[in-house]
């Protein structure tokens, strides 16, 4: 990588061998000099963790602020995404195996300051940006200092996660974030171990973490997989969780599956599965569940948890229908809806925008 693109890391310290741990991530990766950790990202060079990819992107798009998913998160209005390369899961169903899985070079062919980014942010209308595509704890530095830069330019930052990351530094990441969507995989520590390398209690503690002891908007995503994680059992013991230890409040989104990386086995997930799901943790008491990654406005759209008022229409990432006050009240009953809303729905829908930020250096 080009020498502005390397950056002190924090989080690790000298074992007794000599090597360097990164604690970064449950991974705790044990490097001599020269090598990288699983994530690609983060490597020892001399007597110090580094990170390769500080300033640099897979490139920068306008997305539906829907798209991350985020439902309860300044609906309707764009978000300026990007992500870097290398993850610290190894997830066999990536949906964005091509960035995350890179160990090229080249994908990071787009390369940005932290007040580029939020300059861009400003001209091109975006009320936030959002860390994504790959997981953005592996690229900690970066994205806080973006973060900054952001909030002083009056953006919001969002992140989407699978929130494998350690205690120190989750205080760190989180702190600098307005949103996130945390990606619970399973619920299953053997889902997480034989398919994705992962640990199942560090994510349940990042859950636990942003919903008691931060200000972050948080929301959930689990892909369901045919014969994965699909089951009525695991479904209802993960909407249980949910409910007793985040609250009904938390918006849960059921995703499909389509067959990716090295998941080519399977068949897409069904919408009966994405509705059966749904409607379990519905049962569960959880208040604000979703469909996704399929055409289902029933599934997609948000009703007050009070009178039933279907007050947030959608078909995918597009708004079809708008009931709330300015200040996100029912416009029925004047039942609060959890989120973070500001004035009228922003009208963005759902196109996605490739930009390029040279003109904004």
């Amino acid at each position: 990588m080009p020498d502005d693109a390397i950056h002190p890391a924090r989080y690790w310290h000298t074992i007794e061998d000599g090597r360097l741990q990164c604690d970064l991530c449950p991974r705790f990766c044990r490097l001599r000099d020269g090598q990288r950790g699983l994530c690609f990202v983060r490597a020892r060079a001399g007597e110090q963790v580094v990170l390769t990819t500080y300033g640099r992107s897979s490139g920068f798009c306008v997305d539906p602020i829907e798209k991350k998913p985020l439902n309860h998160f300044l609906p309707g209005t764009p978000v300026l995404s990007f992500g870097t390369a290398g993850c610290n899961l190894t997830c066999q169903f990536c949906q964005n195996w091509d960035i995350s899985k890179s160990r090229q070079v080249d994908t990071l062919a787009a390369a940005a300051s932290p007040e580029t980014i939020a300059r861009a942010a400003q001209d091109l209308g975006c009320a936030s940006v959002a860390f994504t595509y790959n997981d953005p704890v592996i690229f900690l530095e970066y994205a806080v200092d973006v973060a900054a830069a952001c909030h002083e330019a009056g953006i919001g930052t969002v992140a989407v996660t699978a929130g494998e990351i350690c205690e120190a530094p989750r205080r760190e990441f989180f702190a600098s974030m307005d949103a996130t969507n945390i990606d619970l995989k399973a619920f299953t520590q053997t889902f997480y171990h034989e398919l994705c390398s992962g640990d199942l209690a560090t994510v349940l503690e990042t859950l636990n973490y942003v919903a008691h002891e931060t200000d972050t908007w948080l929301e959930i995503t689990t892909l369901l997989i045919p014969d994965a994680n699909d089951s009525n059992v695991e479904i209802q013991a993960q909407t249980r969780w949910i409910y007793e230890h985040l609250g009904p409040q938390v918006p849960l989104h059921f995703t499909a599956f389509h067959p990716d990386f090295r998941m080519l086995d399977r068949e897409r997930t069904p919408a009966t599965t994405l509705a059966r799901a749904r409607q379990i943790a519905l049962d569960q008491g959880l208040k604000h569940v979703y469909t996704g990654n399929v055409h289902d406005e029933e599934g997609g759209s948000t009703t007050c948890p009070h009178c039933g008022t279907r007050v947030i229409g959608r078909d995918w990432y597009t708004l079809t229908s708008w009931s709330l006050s300015e200040t996100g009240e029912c416009s029925q009953c004047g039942t609060p809806l959890a989120g973070v809303f500001r004035g009228a729905p922003g009208t963005w829908g759902a196109r996605r925008q490739p930009v390029s930020l040279e003109d904004y250096k």
